[in-house]
């Protein structure tokens, strides 16, 4: 049962008033061209770049830009394998609801809480991470910051959908501008000289201070939990669907920006700051960024650095918030989470679903409060392995939908995924060389003790509710 049928049964609170600015799932279609194109572009910039970057440059050295090269490409097989099923059917539930459509109702249910889990943690790994730049500046301690900006963000969420978009867009603006001006930057060092790495910069730095694998093919594995942690949040505009003015047109074209986007943000910007600053040069728990300026004698370019990153962690809490509301919805509508999830504000917005969202990401501060050095490395592995089970449940239902389109059960899409089911198998290959590496790192090993023990609440409570309403089309088998 998807979110529109719920609706349209007069569940939901618009179901009779849906119109051309209203979606089928009660929502206002108030997120226009420019607003997802850079929600698009921004999920790629957030705190795995700018944060995360430093560990990994410290465990793979200049391999680090093939990992995030390849890391990529799987991204992009993703995306447009998302792509393909929004253009069969787009709707703000997206990864759940194809899950449930395609795999089953126990996948569709443990999709759905296992995302919003993902952007509590996120929310929480990106209050940390703003909680830690702001140091830069003030001499407070992060649990302080890390409270003030969940509240702020809190209180964005509830006004409407179109201020979010809005302020997503500029969010993303900063960090896209600030991100082409250090690769400008950094191009003009290497050809003019000037600043005080200018008699050192070279691109040779990237193969001369211990080889291009410092160390080994292993090191550079070992990196692969944080760059698919940088790239958490790039299916956010599947969420967007049942809030977006025209989503046939404006998603293809969001997803197809996809290698654009990694290519200059990623490759080009790692490749130009580790030809600036040798990798030997940068410690693992400063942005690298923030680092890559004040060596080059630039202080006031690295308080500007620290600025957009601060603004990056703060554009993927905004989106974390802005997710958790909708997932929760979703899933009440199908009756696979409470009813009082169902309820929205006189502008569209889930005011319980985020408000009870925002606070278990207040946990986040306590984290801060309590184990402020590593607080980083805890939630980021976590939110590796949930951020991505959402991955490998779209490119399941993927490869299954496209089967069934194929044999003329369901339409084609509009936007097939090229390469596929060939690409999928391949991206659920790489996941699962990902997960094994997150086991043999000690760091990362945490979220797989975690894993099993989400998912025996997750099959507890899916029984339980079950049971208690065996006539809930929600929970009926394929």
């Amino acid at each position: 049962m998807t979110s529109a049928q719920v609706d349209d049964k007069g569940q939901g609170p618009h179901s009779a008033a849906a119109d051309a600015t209203t979606s089928a799932e009660g929502y206002q279609r108030a997120l226009g061209a420019r607003q997802i194109q850079m929600i698009a572009i921004g999920g790629a910039i957030g705190t795995g770049l700018f944060l995360g970057a430093g560990k990994a440059i410290a465990k793979a050295g200049p391999s680090l830009i093939l990992a995030y090269a390849i890391a990529g490409l799987v991204i992009f097989f993703i995306m447009r394998a998302l792509g393909e099923l929004l253009m069969y059917r787009p709707v703000s539930g997206s990864f759940s609801e194809y899950a449930r459509e395609f795999i089953g109702p126990f996948a569709g249910f443990v999709t759905g809480w296992t995302y919003w889990l993902f952007w509590v943690v996120t929310g929480i790994t990106e209050v940390t991470a703003a909680a830690q730049y702001m140091t830069f500046w003030f001499a407070i301690p992060q649990w302080v910051s890390a409270l003030i900006f969940t509240i702020i963000l809190y209180g964005v969420n509830l006004i409407s959908v179109k201020l979010f978009g809005e302020l997503e867009f500029w969010f993303s603006m900063v960090k896209v501008t600030a991100i082409v001006g250090m690769i400008l930057i950094c191009a003009g060092i290497l050809t003019l000289g000037f600043s005080d790495a200018g008699d050192t910069a070279s691109v040779t730095h990237l193969w001369s201070d211990g080889g291009f694998f410092p160390h080994g093919i292993k090191g550079t594995l070992m990196t692969l939990q944080i760059v698919m942690f940088a790239f958490l949040a790039v299916e956010l505009v599947g969420v967007t669907a049942g809030e977006s003015k025209d989503p046939k047109t404006v998603l293809p074209k969001a997803i197809n920006t996809v290698p654009w986007r990694i290519a200059v943000f990623y490759v080009g910007a790692l490749i130009m700051i580790l030809s600036v600053v040798p990798w030997t040069e940068f410690s693992p728990d400063v942005s690298p960024f923030v680092e890559a300026f004040e060596k080059m004698g630039l202080g006031v370019g690295a308080g500007i650095v620290n600025f957009v990153v601060l603004t990056a962690a703060l554009s993927s809490c905004n989106s974390g918030m802005y997710s958790t509301g909708r997932m929760l919805r979703d899933l009440a509508l199908n009756g696979q989470g409470p009813k009082f999830f169902t309820k929205l504000t006189r502008t569209g917005t889930p005011l319980v679903g985020t408000t009870f969202s925002a606070a278990l990401m207040l946990v986040g501060v306590w984290i801060n409060y309590q184990w402020p050095g590593d607080a980083f490395t805890y939630v980021v592995s976590f939110a590796t392995i949930s951020g991505m089970w959402a991955w490998i449940m779209i490119l399941i239902s993927q490869i299954r939908y496209r089967r069934l389109a194929d044999r003329g059960v369901l339409p084609q899409s509009t936007f097939r995924a090229p390469g596929a089911p060939y690409t999928s198998v391949f991206a659920l290959a790489f996941i699962a060389v990902v997960i094994v590496m997150m086991g043999i790192d000690k760091d990362a090993r945490i979220s797989l003790y975690c894993a099993p023990l989400w998912a025996l609440i997750l099959g507890v409570s899916y029984l339980v509710l079950k049971a208690r309403n065996p006539g809930n089309k929600a929970f009926a088998g394929r």
